[in-house]
C-alpha cells in the first residue's frame, strides 16, 4: 500500500492492492497546453476495449458518450491500446455514499478489472459550491467543517466497497489496474478568485454555459439560479483538465444529469490542449414510483452503516418487483449475463422463491458491507421474519440495536425471582398494575417469539433469557423492547 499523504492514513476499511489515496497534489496556477503527464501503459485484450463498452452497454451500466462519434471510433481503440485512467467524482453534500452513487462506482470498477486505472475524486471542494443538476432548488450551504466529516465518511465508503471487491469479485489481483483517491479541494486550496476567473473563466462562452439542461431548467424556475451554482461547470471542468494533466485521465464517468458538466470538461481540455477526451455516463436509478434514488427525494439507500444497517440495506433489495430484478443484477452485480439469465430462467420457474432477489441481495451487501456485514443480515432476516431463536442468540447488540431501530434498549440487573410481569414492567414494556397484568393473560406479549400468558412466570434461562443475555420483548404486533441482563452469568452459577 502506497500513501501519499498522512491526511488519510487512518482508514474504516483496509485499502487494496494498487491503492493510492492522496490528501494534497500539486498545484497547477495555469492552464498548459499539453498534458505534463503520461499513465504507464500496457496493451490490452480485445475485452478491454471495444468488448468492454459493448459488455457495459449490454448490462445497462453505460447510458450516453460524449463525443458520440469519438466514442464509437476512437475509444474503443484507445481502451484496448493499453490501460487508461477514469474518474468519476462524489460531492461530499453528505457523510455517506448511497446506492445511486454505487452505480458509478460499480462502473469504475468494471473499468478496474480490465485493467484500467481508476481515480474516485471526492469534490470536498465542489460540495461548498453546490451542483444545480437535477436539483429544482438551491442546496443549502455546507460550513467547511461539515464537508470536511463528510469527506471522511465517503472516503471511508469508497475504501470499503473497492477493497471488497477486490476481495471477493475481482479474480486475478495482478490483472487489476490501481486505485488512486482524491480530494478536489487540494488544488482549489491557495488559488483565489481573481486568479482562477482568469485562467480558466476566459475558456468558457455564456452562450454554451446557459444552454445547459440544469441551468435552462433552473433558470425557468420561480427561485432561479444563483452565480454561485451556475459557475459550478467551470469547477467541474477544471477538475478533469486537472487530472487529464496530472494523471493522464481521458475518461469521466458520471450520472446522465452530468452529461453537461463532463461536456464543458471536454471543451475546455479541448480548448487548451487539443487532446481528444471522453464522457460516459450512467443511469439514474430510479424507485418504483419514478423518483429518483438519492438525498433530496429523502429516499437514499445508505451505504454506510451508521445511516443503513447492512439488514436494511439487504432488505431493499431483497425486496425488489419481479420487474426490476434482472436489471438490478445487471447493474449491481458483477455475475457474467450467461449467468444473470439463468438466475432468471430459474427464477421464472418458481417466482414465489424469489431466488433472484435472493442473490441480488446477497451480491450487493456483499460488495458494500463485506462478507461479515451479509451474515449480519442474514441473521436480522432469520431473526425478524422466520422467528429464529438461534439467530436471535448469535446476534450482537449492534446488530440487535440495527434490527429494532425504534426499540427501547435497556439494561438490567437480573434479581433471583424476576417474572415476566416483572421484566415487562421494567422494560416500560407495560404499563404496571391491573391493566399491564391483563395485556399478558390476554395473550397480547411475546418474550423471545414466542407468546408469554402467565404474568407470575419466573424468567428461565434459555427460554425467556437468550445465551448472549438478551431478553426481546413484543407487545402487539411492531412493538419491541429490549433487555440486556448483565448479572446473567453470575446468577447462572
Amino acid at each position: 500500500y502506497r500513501f501519499l499523504s498522512q491526511t488519510v492514513t487512518s482508514m474504516a476499511a483496509p485499502m487494496a492492492k494498487g491503492w493510492r489515496c492522496l490528501g494534497s497534489s500539486s498545484r497547477c496556477f495555469s492552464l498548459r497546453k499539453k498534458p505534463i503527464c503520461t499513465t504507464p501503459t500496457r496493451r490490452l485484450s480485445g475485452s478491454a476495449g471495444g468488448g468492454l463498452l459493448s459488455s457495459l452497454s449490454k448490462r445497462g451500466v453505460l447510458k450516453d458518450a460524449f463525443p458520440e462519434q469519438a466514442a464509437q471510433t476512437q475509444l474503443p481503440e484507445l481502451l484496448q491500446a493499453g490501460g487508461q485512467t477514469v474518474y468519476c467524482g462524489f460531492d461530499p453534500t453528505a457523510d455517506s455514499l448511497h446506492a445511486g452513487n454505487l452505480l458509478a462506482l460499480v462502473g469504475l470498477l468494471h473499468f478496474r478489472a480490465a485493467g484500467h486505472h481508476v481515480i474516485a475524486l471526492i469534490g470536498g471542494a465542489t460540495a461548498r459550491i453546490g451542483d444545480p443538476s437535477g436539483k429544482a432548488t438551491e442546496r443549502e450551504p455546507l460550513s467547511a467543517e461539515a464537508v470536511e466529516v463528510n469527506v471522511g465518511g465517503i472516503r471511508s465508503g469508497l475504501q470499503r466497497v473497492i477493497a471488497n471487491h477486490e476481495l471477493y469479485f475481482s479474480g486475478e489481483p495482478q490483472t487489476l489496474g490501481t486505485v488512486t483517491v482524491l480530494d478536489n479541494s487540494s488544488w482549489y486550496r491557495g488559488w483565489d478568485v481573481v486568479a482562477f476567473m482568469s485562467e480558466v473563466g476566459r475558456h468558457f462562452r455564456m452562450g454554451t454555459m446557459l444552454s445547459r439542461q440544469s441551468v435552462q431548467t433552473r433558470l425557468k424556475s420561480a427561485e432561479g439560479m444563483s452565480l454561485t451554482e451556475f459557475t459550478y461547470q467551470l469547477f467541474q471542468a477544471y477538475d478533469f483538465y486537472h487530472l487529464n494533466q496530472h494523471h493522464g485521465c481521458r475518461i469521466q464517468l458520471g450520472g446522465t444529469d452530468q452529461l453537461g458538466n463532463l461536456m464543458s470538461g471536454h471543451n475546455l481540455i479541448q480548448k487548451v490542449t487539443g487532446e481528444e477526451v471522453f464522457g460516459l455516463t450512467v443511469p439514474l436509478i430510479t424507485s418504483s414510483t419514478g423518483d429518483k434514488l438519492g438525498k433530496t427525494a429523502g429516499n437514499a439507500v445508505w451505504l454506510n452503516r451508521d445511516r443503513m444497517s447492512p439488514f436494511e440495506f439487504y432488505q431493499f433489495f431483497l425486496r425488489q418487483p419481479d420487474s426490476h430484478v434482472e436489471r438490478y443484477l445487471k447493474l449491481y452485480t458483477f455475475l457474467p449475463l450467461p449467468e444473470v439469465g439463468h438466475l432468471m430462467e430459474q427464477h421464472h420457474q418458481e417466482p414465489e422463491k424469489r431466488s433472484a432477489q435472493k442473490r441480488l441481495a446477497a451480491e450487493v451487501t456483499k460488495l458494500v458491507h463485506g462478507k461479515e456485514g451479509l451474515d449480519s443480515a442474514k441473521r436480522c432476516t432469520s431473526a425478524l421474519y422466520h422467528s429464529s431463536l438461534r439467530a436471535l442468540e448469535q446476534m450482537s447488540d449492534e446488530e440487535l440495536q440495527e434490527l429494532f431501530r425504534e426499540a427501547p434498549f435497556c439494561e438490567l440487573l437480573l434479581e433471583p425471582g424476576t417474572t415476566v410481569l416483572d421484566a415487562c414492567c421494567q422494560a416500560n414494556a407495560i404499563p404496571e398494575g391491573a391493566r399491564g397484568y391483563q395485556m399478558v393473560t390476554d395473550g397480547g406479549v411475546w418474550i423471545n417469539h414466542s407468546r408469554v400468558t402467565t404474568p407470575e412466570q419466573v424468567l428461565i434461562p434459555g427460554q425467556h433469557i437468550l445465551t448472549n443475555g438478551l431478553t426481546l420483548i413484543r407487545i402487539g404486533k411492531r412493538n419491541f423492547y429490549i433487555i440486556k441482563w448483565l448479572n446473567l452469568y453470575g446468577q447462572e452459577q
